[in-house]
């Protein structure tokens, strides 16, 4: 997705500057009339008489007569008419007074409305959370997440995207995602990352495999295996073959696929060996490879939450990692 970026200051924003300007300078005598002459829009239209005569509740008012007698009259030389007929005992309302008033109290409702929804998102009655997490990862582990987190927060929508850790990045780094779940490592000093577990990799071999039937394995075993693993962009892969550099092998890449139950299912069928994040070994299917742990230092891939520095979690974001544990 392409992302535009307007700088601050750029020539398209300079006409927004008239704008707040007389945003403020109405806003502020608009809200003085419509708080002292009422607080709602029902008890505005209770205020005015048949007339189109206003009488202020005393005890409605927020601020000193005098001081909204001069935002009233300010507001009146900047629109050149008079919004009041000012009597002995109270305002009669011109025609020019009705027409603002009406828009006085829009405003105050939308401004009413956004306040409500800002208390309806801290209180998580509605929102949204957009979590970034790798295919190796999302469904092993969100599933059960998910609906933990829509039990307990059912107004809050959460939008999951599914890429590579490279990928990921980008996108928090144009705020498209709140969070990533990733794996180390990440190196970004712009980014927060925090461990939450360690995850072992499981040797995954064809059923009928020899190594399958060991009592004991060690690391030598693997040296004339064909290796089945994720295509360079996935850091899988990068993972199982990181090992494999420290364990002193060299196998045979015999084939490289985006999806893990790909390469699971090409396990099955005899094509070669993996090494298998353990939350990808519960799943049922109708041939299952043969899951064997190897000698310390035992492969492993450590999964992490990541957030810009600038840019950190709210609310809702928090209470969705706040869930997050190691599988069992």
């Amino acid at each position: 997705m392409q992302v535009v970026w307007s700088a601050v200051g750029a020539p398209q924003s300079c006409a927004l500057k008239p704008r707040c300007e007389l945003l403020l300078q109405y806003f502020v005598p608009l809200v003085t009339i419509v708080t002292a002459y009422g607080n709602a829009s029902a008890s505005l239209h209770g205020d005015i008489g048949a007339h189109g005569q206003l009488f202020p509740r005393r005890r409605a008012v927020p601020c000193r007569p005098a001081l909204a007698s001069q935002q009233i009259k300010k507001l009146e030389e900047e629109l050149g008419e008079r919004l009041f007929d000012r009597l002995k005992r109270q305002a009669k309302l011109t025609p020019h007074g009705e027409a603002f008033l009406q828009r006085a109290v829009r405003i105050l409702e939308e401004v009413d409305a956004a306040k409500r929804e800002a208390t309806d998102a801290w209180d998580l009655l509605r929102g949204s959370v957009a979590v970034g997490v790798l295919p190796t990862i999302a469904p092993y582990l969100l599933p059960d997440i998910m609906a933990r987190f829509s039990v307990k927060f059912p107004g809050v929508e959460v939008v999951v995207q599914e890429d590579t850790t490279a990928r990921l990045l980008k996108l928090m780094h144009a705020y498209e995602i709140d969070f990533a779940l990733a794996s180390l490592p990440i190196s970004d000093e712009r980014l927060v990352v925090t461990e939450l577990f360690a995850e072992e990799l499981l040797l995954a071999l064809p059923p009928k495999h020899p190594l399958a039937r060991k009592r004991n394995l060690i690391a030598a075993d693997l040296k004339s295996e064909r290796l089945i693993v994720m295509k360079e962009e996935h850091c899988l892969g990068d993972q199982v073959l990181g090992f494999c550099d420290r364990s002193a092998l060299n196998p045979a890449i015999s084939f490289r696929s985006a999806q893990l139950e790909t390469v699971q299912e090409l396990v099955c069928a005899g094509l070669g060996i993996s090494l298998i994040p353990a939350m990808a070994t519960h799943r049922q299917r109708e041939t299952q490879p043969k899951y064997r742990s190897l000698p310390n230092p035992k492969p492993e891939r450590k999964i992490v939450v990541v957030w810009p520095k600038q840019r950190p979690p709210g609310r809702a974001a928090n209470e969705f990692i706040g869930m997050i544990s190691r599988p069992n």
